[in-house]
This record gives structure tokens, C-alpha cells and sequence, in this order.
């Protein structure tokens, strides 16, 4: 807002002088960074590009201790700023400078420094905070889980305010460092390489860098008494893997199917390109919930995943994330399909891989099994809506649109696709019209239509269309097709998201 002065000639210049042009352009950031599914995610005014978290953690009593350091930069003049949190503050400096803090809404933290902001200004904030995470919830749920030697912060779309502070939102990625220390003989793992551990008066201390942007719901902290193991994939990929001690009658299972991560790491290259990262591996802790995370790095798999036995078709899904999901992030929620679709996808070509169903058996099957008045297709895995961000649809319907993909644009341009699309936008954000208009580009082929008829008709493409593209055969049409025999493993997957 700029406010007109009217004013004799001498008295209006002595006005102008004593008031700063611009200081009335000093507004707050906004409580939300503008996603249509989730308005009060993440905020504006900054863009952090690093974290560094220095934690205490008592899993006898989940109390955790914090400092928070953000680097960060205005993109705007501001005024006060939000960071998306819910433990108790006690203390938050901007530029080293005492600031004065609130809690606001469900899950805001508003901040005041004591001078406001130029846009471009690079700022260094320190939260100091405590709480017992596990007696915090928002919106009606929690995403801190306890375990019986410590807790697990891994969630999806959300997770970092019961542990940190943040601009919780994929647009805004970062570096990180995140040390914990933890009473000796129970071990902190996060994302990354370790960097060092030492031992002090009964406790030690882990510290985990991420040397690659991102998003903070891809960050993660495990507590626990682990068996971790280390090895390096053929390609020259490390790999750390670790286990709770008390995972029971699940845990030959989870070792049997984590402990190969390295070769489908090395596997999934193949279609996808280099490795993106400093690491790979995953982590499986006695949790109660049902679902996998691909969080950067280190995967994290609930022992549910594999209470039938091994399942490598889930590492296979989440490590294809790696590449779809975490080094080309959403823009916006609605964007999922990029990263549920071609995880998918990447399990298909898993079955092929292992002679337990070809893609094209599985896109027929999948045709098939759903009759066009399925709710199954009034789900658009383009913009499926929040409330169906994770429906089977997004995952199998998305799954089929990649397969479309590959029968209107013939193999080579779509194998340059799916190698190219992790290079042409690595370490950032990208949406389904980014994709599109991409596959357009490798390909010379128009995809408007395919793209309308697969990812956001609310309704069954044709037989007709379908078999267009190769997505059904004539006795998928009729739905007179079996199950490809990896599909249970594949159907063991569908709670990858869900509690």
C-alpha cells in the first residue's frame, strides 16, 4: 500500500524525507504457499536453501530438544514472515537479533524481526524449542509415531512440524544438516551420509548431511535401537539399511527385500538415468502403520509391507521415487501422478524384468478389472483433488497413462523420456504440464488428447481408445483377463500411503 501525501510544497519534502519511500511496500508473507490442495502449506516471503538442526531426544519420555537455523532469502519486502511448526518456542532470532514470535492457526509459527526485510536479503533464523511431539496434533491427526524404543517422523504431505520448523512445502527445497543426540546404545538416523557420530556423559551424537535440495516432506528421523547394515551397489552407489531390533516374524522378510536395494538402485539407472543422490537405502522400525515413504535417501517401509513375505516390487516403488518425486519434485499437490504414476510404472517393469507379467499384460489386466462404472474412473490421476491424492486411481490408472504414453510415442522417445525427464529437471519442481509439454518436446508427437483421455476424464477411456495405444487387447475389453502373477505383490503395495 503506498500512501499519497498532500501537503504544502516544504511541509510534503520533509514528510518524504522522514518517511522511506518503500516502507510502506513492507508487508507479510503470506500463511500459505499457494497450494489448491493444502492453502496453509508452506508460506511466502523467503526461499530457505539450508537447514541445520541440532537436536536432543529422550526416547524414555519423547521429549525432544531443538535449535533450527534456516538460511534463507526474502523474495519479497517483508515484514513478518510464518514457518509452519507446533512444538513450544522459547526463543527466535533473525539476523542475530531477537524477534518477536506467536503461534498462530493450526500449525503456524509468526515472526516478527525487529527490523523488517528487504526483498533479496539473505537471513539467518534460529529457532530454539522443546515439547514431547507425540502430544501434538493439527487438523485432527498426528504424523509422530512411537515406537517401543523411540519415534519415527514420516509422513506424506506432511511431517516436519512435529519436529522442526520449516516452510513445509516441496516448492521450497533445501540442504540439510540434522544432528540428534541420543541416550548411548540407541541410534538417530536421518537422510544422507553420516557425518560423524561422538559420545558424551551417556549420550551420542549422529550427525546426517543431505548435500542435494529437499523438500521437507521427504525428511526424516528415526529413534530407535537398530541393526544397521552398510555396502556400496555394483555401480558404486552407498547403501545403508537398518533395522529395529524387535521387528519379530517380519524381519527375514524386510531384510530379504531392503537388503536389495543396491541392485534395484542399480537396476532403475537403467531407465532413469545416474543415481541423483549421495546415498541409498532404507530403514524398517516397529511402527503400527501400513504404509512407505520415499523419503530421500532412505526410504522408510512399515513392517506391515512385508508381513506375507519379502516384496521387492514396494523397494522398487519407492526407490523409483528417488528420481520421480524427490529429485523432480511436485509443484503442486495436483501434480502426484508424476510421482505415483511412474513409481507404479517402474513395478511394472520390475514383473516384466523378473518374467511375472509384461507391462502390457498388467495395463490390460488392470482395463480390465475395473467396468466403466467403477469409481475407479471418476478419479482423475491429473488433478485428482485432495481428498483422492491417494487413491489406488492415481496409482494404477496413473500407471496406465504412462503405458498409453509408451504405445502413442513408440519405445525409443519414451525410454528418452524417462531418462531425460530426471536430467532436464533435476534438483527442482515440475507439474503435469511441464511433463507434457516435455514428452512433446523428446517425442514431436501432440499429446493433448492422450493426456485429456488418460489423467483427466473423470470417466473409462474406450475400448476403442484403448486399444489405440495398446492398452487393452480385445479380451481386455471384454474383461476376460487373469491376474499377471506379480500382481498380488504389486496389490500388496496399495497401502504404500495409507495408515
Amino acid at each position: 500500500m503506498h500512501r499519497r501525501l498532500i501537503a504544502p510544497g516544504a511541509l510534503a519534502a520533509s514528510l518524504l524525507l522522514a518517511i522511506p519511500a518503500s516502507a510502506a511496500s513492507y508487508t507479510p508473507g503470506a500463511p500459505g504457499i499457494g497450494d489448491a490442495y493444502y492453502p496453509a502449506y508452506g508460506n511466502g516471503g523467503y526461499d530457505v536453501s539450508h537447514y541445520d538442526l541440532r537436536l536432543t531426544y529422550q526416547p524414555a519420555t519423547d521429549r525432544l530438544e531443538g535449535t533450527a537455523t534456516l538460511l534463507a532469502t526474502t523474495t519479497q519486502d517483508l515484514s513478518r514472515f510464518d514457518l509452519d511448526f507446533l512444538l513450544d518456542v522459547s526463543e527466535v532470532r533473525v539476523n542475530g537479533v531477537k524477534a518477536s514470535f506467536a503461534a498462530s492457526g493450526e500449525h503456524e509459527l509468526q515472526i516478527t524481526p525487529a527490523k523488517p526485510l528487504a526483498k533479496g536479503t539473505s537471513v539467518t533464523v534460529v529457532v530454539r524449542y522443546s515439547g514431547v511431539p507425540s502430544t501434538k496434533s493439527a487438523y485432527g491427526f498426528s504424523t509422530w509415531h512411537r515406537t517401543p524404543d523411540g519415534a519415527v517422523a514420516a509422513d506424506e504431505p506432511e511431517s516436519a512440524w512435529w519436529w522442526y520448523p520449516s516452510n513445509d512445502h516441496p516448492l521450497d527445497k533445501a540442504t540439510y544438516d540434522v544432528s540428534v543426540a541420543v541416550p548411548d546404545g540407541t541410534q538417530a538416523i536421518s537422510n544422507g551420509t553420516l557425518q560423524s557420530t561422538s559420545s558424551r556423559l551417556g549420550w551420542t551424537r549422529y550427525n546426517w548431511r543431505s548435500n542435494k535440495p529437499q523438500a521437507t516432506y521427504l525428511t526424516t528421523l528415526a529413534v530407535g535401537k537398530f541393526d544397521i547394515t552398510t555396502s556400496t551397489s555394483e555401480g558404486g552407489v552407498p547403501v545403508v539399511n537398518a533395522y529395529s531390533k524387535d521387528l519379530g516374524d517380519n524381519d527375514g522378510a524386510a531384510r530379504a527385500s531392503v537388503e536389495r536395494t543396491g541392485e534395484l538402485v542399480d537396476w532403475l539407472s537403467g531407465y532413469f538415468g545416474p543415481y541423483p543422490f549421495s546415498s541409498a537405502g532404507g530403514y524398517v522400525p516397529n511402527t503400527t502403520t501400513g504404509y512407505a515413504l520415499e523419503t530421500q535417501t532412505r526410504v522408510y517401509y512399515s513392517p506391515r509391507q512385508f508381513a506375507n513375505g519379502s516384496n521387492t516390487s514396494v523397494v522398487v516403488h519407492e526407490l523409483a521415487h528417488q528420481w520421480y518425486g524427490d529429485d523432480v519434485s511436485l509443484k503442486g499437490w495436483k501434480d502426484i501422478w508424476i510421482n505415483e504414476g511412474f513409481a507404479r510404472y517402474a513395478q511394472w517393469l520390475w514383473s516384466e524384468h523378473e518374467g511375472e507379467g509384461t507391462t502390457q499384460e498388467l495395463a490390460d489386466y488392470v482395463y480390465a478389472s475395473h467396468p466403466a462404472d467403477d469409481a475407479f474412473w471418476t478419479v482423475a490421476p491429473g488433478d485428482p483433488g485432495s481428498d483422492n491424492q491417494f487413491d489406488i486411481a492415481v496409482y494404477d490408472r496413473g500407471a496406465l497413462a504412462v503405458q498409453a504414453l509408451r504405445d502413442e510415442v513408440g519405445d525409443d522417445a519414451f525410454f528418452a523420456i524417462l531418462k531425460g525427464w530426471p536430467k532436464e529437471h533435476a534438483y527442482g519442481n515440475a507439474s503435469v504440464a511441464d511433463f507434457r509439454e516435455y514428452a512433446e518436446q523428446v517425442s514431436g508427437t501432440s499429446l493433448a488428447a492422450l493426456f485429456d483421455t488418460w489423467l483427466f476424464q473423470p470417466s473409462k477411456p474406450a475400448a476403442s481408445a484403448a486399444r489405440s495405444v495398446g492398452v487393452a487387447s480385445a479380451a481386455a475389453a471384454k474383461g476376460a483377463v487373469v491376474p499377471p502373477k506379480s500382481w498380488k505383490r504389486i496389490a500388496a503395495t496399495d497401502t504404500v500411503h495409507s495408515g
